[in-house]
């Protein structure tokens, strides 16, 4: 810590509040995505982002210049906390595919379901956030530990086996400095590592198990969004057959149901293209989208007679072998977190 680094944590403890905002603001981002993988939800972090410097703020006294935290890591350790008491009361967040078998081809759209869904997280709010092979100070922001194959399969893991991972293989703590954070023993957190890994490799995609500090959707994938997004506006089933893998499946949050396999997503979807269908929706325009660093499309409709194209959902796709391999389908009350408009 700088001798001016010095002087503002002072001036902190002793009450100067502009002080401690210059302090805690400069976390914000990589304290909101710690948050977030914590509990699976945008809102939820932003309030315990808000939460962690409110409890700061009170104990600010407590901190000091003994060695044993660097103001960061103490951040993230009141934050840590902050999600634990939140996890304490609420159930974990959840797919539908982690609550029951597939629905049928045609199987009707059941009505949305009040549960704590898994929720999409905004790229724009990773500016300024490295990856591990430029500044390993700061949160690693590997793009594998955001997807949502990820959020999803450590909402499996228990709160302390979630933070312990996290620390451990998303932010490259040691063992020494989680055992600390967490007041528990080394022996203990190298213990729920070995558990949540073992959990991971259970419910992750195989090609998720090898996380890299990759940012960006290649080229390759990018051309596959295309064609996907390009399939809905020509409403062109047979294109979109063509960029599903044969074992595809689909979430569609807040309903209660997914699919499973080309087949099933494209004889519903068909539906949807199908003018002569009482489940035909309108026409399409998807623009390309930005969540959680994942190929990812923002999808309007224009209904019969309606002169608009109105938000409908934001797709992320998971892309495996020139094909997409999984679709996580979000309503379109998320688009104001995004800057996506209502209408096009």
């Amino acid at each position: 810590m700088t001798g001016d680094e010095q002087n503002t944590v002072a001036a902190a403890r002793a009450g100067d509040a502009a002080a401690f905002t210059r302090l805690v603001e400069r976390h914000r981002r990589e304290l909101q995505l710690h948050c977030y993988r914590m509990v699976g939800s945008l809102d939820d972090s932003e309030d315990l982002v808000q939460e962690t410097f409110l409890r700061a703020w009170r104990s600010r006294t407590s901190f000091g210049f003994n060695g044993r935290w660097s103001f960061r890591a103490w951040l993230y350790r009141i934050a840590t906390n902050a999600c634990f008491d939140v996890l304490a009361r609420t159930p974990r967040r959840v797919l539908a595919s982690q609550l029951g078998p597939p629905s049928d081809a045609d199987a009707p759209i059941q009505p949305p379901a009040d549960l704590p869904w898994l929720g999409p997280y905004p790229d724009r709010l990773l500016d300024g956030l490295a990856p591990p092979d430029t500044q390993p100070d700061l949160a690693v922001v590997a793009r594998e530990t955001i997807e949502i194959a990820f959020l999803a399969a450590i909402q499996l893991l228990t709160p302390k086996q979630r933070a312990v991972l996290i620390l451990r293989d998303v932010l490259a703590w040691s063992a020494k400095d989680t055992a600390a954070l967490l007041d528990t023993s080394v022996a203990s957190v190298n213990s729920a590592l070995q558990r949540a890994r073992a959990t991971l490799e259970r419910h992750l995609p195989r090609r998720r198990l090898e996380w890299d500090s990759t940012a960006d959707p290649s080229a390759e994938e990018r051309v596959v969004l295309q064609r996907f997004m390009d399939a809905f506006e020509r409403a062109d089933v047979g294109a979109l057959a063509a960029v599903l893998r044969e074992d595809a499946r689909a979430n569609m949050p807040p309903y209660p149901m997914w699919h499973d396999g080309r087949h099933t997503i494209v004889t519903s979807v068909a539906k949807a293209f199908d003018p002569a269908s009482p489940a035909y929706l309108g026409e399409w325009r998807v623009v390309e989208a930005h969540a959680n660093l994942q190929p990812s499309a923002a999808f309007y409709v224009r209904r019969p007679g309606e002169g608009e194209f109105r938000a409908f959902a934001l797709d992320l796709l998971r892309i495996e072998d020139g094909g997409v391999a999984e679709i996580t389908s979000f309503p379109a009350d998320v688009f104001e977190a995004f800057g996506l408009p209502p209408v096009l």
